[in-house]
């Protein structure tokens, strides 16, 4: 089969190849998006059925385009967040073809441009964006083996209630993903258990602004990069049920027992950290820590916004926390199922070029790696805080435009230079 030649490569239309697609369309360039799947297929598939978008619908969006059936102030749910993207990339004319999938990318021997490989046959192009996102290899600790005798299942596989056998559920991590899983059990009726490791747990809401707002006023959505130690910081809030601060007292109070950091399990016993109250005190200080900043800002700026006394009444520690958990026999507790919220990893195995490090991690600056011509879009801080958000990945995928078209006006002149040279001949 002959290849097929085009000059910008994408790969994957999730949000950020649906960004990088309108970037590039805007400056002319020619392109194509391969997705292996559906648009923004992650959406679909790779969510339980009740999630919603984590930032409400006036901010996680692209320009020129609103959600024009969800309010405002409102979380899109997935589905609806999938529609989005296809509506966005039928907007802008996207040149997507779907259930393709890419097998591999290899530089091109003696010639500028890369050979790329896919189940749809071969292309060369000149550049590559890898735009697969941070959301690629499910992680599960290999703490419990698999003949156990407990159902194990990543969030990304979780669907519902009624996926999981009968009996209770241990749901192990405590970010967006751990505690709104954590509590729709807990409302359809099943015992939980909520493993709780270090965390920050930001308002969903104060003084009548939602926490995406404080970040911009604040400047924290542009942070260039994670204070040090806290570049894996899990964050805990959730846009669930009208978009509510993330509690775990609360949670605790509605039955829901919490646990510290998973560690270890032997013969049928799982074992945890003795961390529970410091992790739980140390969320309490980040929450307070914005409520204080914002505060500031407000008085600072002259701003009328109703003052809240109340978000700062937390209340006692429940029982669970003061005389917490260390060991768990599974069987004894009825635990039949274990869901591991524990995140993603990287698969980039496809990517046959320099530009990952000995852990196949990126190499890159703001997504300009190693290789010239590879590019990456969707990392976690790529740029700034933001860059893994719909509307950060759309201002790094600007970036990524304007370095592409950086190249374009080079090799024009060394294009132009040879053809100069032809007509002297």
């Amino acid at each position: 089969m002959s290849s097929q030649e085009i000059e910008v490569l994408v790969v994957g239309a999730g949000q950020a190849g649906v960004a990088m697609s309108a970037h590039l369309t805007e400056r002319g360039i020619p392109h194509l998006v391969l997705e292996r799947g559906r648009i923004a297929e992650r959406w679909r598939s790779g969510r339980w059925d009740s999630l919603v978008a984590n930032g409400p619908a006036w901010h996680d969006r692209f320009p020129g385009l609103e959600f024009d059936d969800v309010d405002q102030d409102g979380f899109a749910p997935k589905e609806r967040v999938a529609d989005y993207f296809v509506a966005y990339a039928a907007m802008t004319n996207a040149p997507i073809r779907s259930g393709v999938e890419v097998l591999s990318v290899r530089r091109n021997a003696g010639a500028p441009g890369f050979r790329v490989e896919t189940t749809d046959g071969s292309y060369t192009a000149r550049h590559v964006v890898a735009a697969t996102g941070p959301f690629q290899k499910p992680v599960i600790p290999t703490v419990i083996p698999s003949e156990a005798g407990v159902e194990q299942l990543h969030s990304s596989d979780y669907r519902n209630p009624d996926q999981l056998p009968a009996g209770g559920v241990l749901v192990v991590g405590a970010g967006s993903s751990g505690v709104q899983i954590a509590d729709e059990l807990r409302r359809a009726g099943r015992q939980v258990h909520l493993s709780v490791g270090p965390h920050d747990r930001p308002p969903r809401r104060y003084r009548g602004r939602d926490n995406v707002w404080w970040l911009g006023v604040l400047g924290k959505w542009e942070a260039a990069a994670p204070a040090a130690g806290a570049e894996h910081v899990t964050i805990a809030v959730s846009g669930a049920r009208g978009g509510r601060t993330v509690d775990f007292r609360e949670l605790a109070e509605s039955g829901i027992t919490l646990v510290g950091r998973t560690q270890d399990y032997a013969d049928g016993v799982l074992r945890f950290g003795g961390d529970l109250a410091a992790n739980i005190h140390a969320g309490d200080a980040n929450y307070l820590s914005v409520l204080d900043e914002a505060d500031a800002y407000i008085e600072r700026n002259g701003l009328d916004l109703p003052e809240e006394p109340e978000a700062r009444i937390l209340g006692p520690d429940p029982a669970c926390v003061t005389d917490p958990v260390t060991e768990l026999d599974l069987a004894a507790a009825g635990i039949t199922s274990i869901v591991w919220a524990t995140g993603f990893g990287v698969d980039y195995g496809w990517l046959q070029v320099d530009a990952l490090d000995a852990a196949g991690r990126p190499v890159h600056q703001r997504g300009v790696s190693a290789e010239r011509g590879v590019y990456f879009l969707g990392l976690p801080w790529q740029s700034r805080r933001g860059s893994s958000f719909i509307w950060g990945v759309w201002h790094d995928a600007g970036y990524i435009a304007d370095q592409i078209q950086i190249q374009r006006t080079y090799l024009s002149y060394e294009n132009a230079a040879v053809a100069a040279e032809g007509a002297a001949v």
